[in-house]
Parts: structure tokens; sequence; C-alpha cells
């Protein structure tokens, strides 16, 4: 009966150590959730401008930008992604690019701006996350 307990306590114990060791091992490198942190950062910015009804144009380009010069640092963040990933950070880059030269100047036209990077992170979210 102790040697049973024993090996269990031991299992128990080495479960719980290689749960610490692969949390250790994936925090590692912060840069991917780091990204994603900042881009969400930029992203709420520009949803309560529209919500407040405060949408400045040089603002919302200047998010816009930030947006986009962080999505070029999506396959830098995550060097092992598959092809696909990447196929779909480019569209992100391009719907951002997008976005900010059509320069939206109130808060209609940057709700219009936004859908097509919405519906790439959505994509990518639901395919990646």
């Amino acid at each position: 009966m102790r040697a049973a307990l024993l090996i269990v306590l031991g299992l128990a114990i080495g479960i719980i150590g290689t749960v610490f060791a692969m949390r250790a091992i994936n925090e590692r490198n912060p840069l991917p959730h780091a990204v994603m942190v900042t881009m969400s950062l930029h992203r709420h910015e520009l949803q309560q401008a529209i919500k407040g009804q405060h949408c400045d144009a040089t603002a919302n380009v200047d998010q816009l930008q930030h947006m986009r010069m962080i999505a070029g640092d999506i396959p830098t963040a995550f060097p092992d992604a598959p092809q696909p990933f990447l196929d779909l950070a480019g569209h992100l880059r391009t719907a951002l690019q997008t976005a900010a030269q059509s320069a939206p100047a109130d808060c209609p036209a940057l709700a219009a701006a936004l859908k097509p990077v919405d519906q790439v992170c959505s994509e990518c979210h639901h395919q990646y996350r």
C-alpha cells in the first residue's frame, strides 16, 4: 500500500513539474503575445473613438499606421507559422494599408474602413487561436 501511494505521489509531482516546465518553455518568447496585445490596444483605441464619436482623422490614420507597422512584425513574431497564417498576415497588412490610405475623417468612415481589418482578424483568430 505504501509503495502504491509513493508511486501515485511521484506521478502527481511529475505531472505538476511537467506542466510548470511546459509553461516556462512557452513563455520564453514573449514577442508573439506582445505583438497581439499591442495590435489589440490600437484596435481598442479606434473602437473607443467610434463609440465616443470622437473620430479625429489624424488620430485615426496614426492608429491605423501603428497597426500596419505591428502587422509587419507578425511573420517575425511567429517564425514557425504555417503558410496560410502568413498569408492572412499579408491580408491584414493590405487591409490596414487600405484603411490608412482612405484616411477616415469621421466615425462612419472609420467603422467602414475597419470592417475588412476585423474580417481578417476574425478569420485568423478563428483558425489559429
